[in-house]
């Protein structure tokens, strides 16, 4: 059964009605994906990730290695001179 009903505006636009607003949690801004599934389209709130959504997406297996602030400066470093280092 539909939550609710919108209508297509000359100029392809829709309103998203303030039930179904609520409901997805979504205001002035908010980013909306649409996703074919089979005859069906899904339309969803767009993803917030969060810094371990990220870490995972990353490092899938396990954390790296703990590095000193020192190693960490080192590596920059390097990473520096190799990449301005003249050519």
């Amino acid at each position: 059964m539909a939550i609710a009903h919108s209508k297509v505006t000359a100029q392809g636009q829709i309103s998203v009605p303030a039930k179904v607003r609520r409901k997805l949690g979504i205001g002035p801004g908010s980013v909306l994906e649409w996703d074919a599934q089979g005859e069906m389209i899904l339309v969803r709130r767009a993803g917030r990730y969060s810094s371990e959504d990220v870490h995972r997406a990353l490092f899938p297996e396990k954390a790296p290695a703990a590095r000193s602030v020192a190693e960490m400066k080192e590596g920059v470093r390097r990473h520096v001179r190799k990449r301005y280092a003249s050519r």
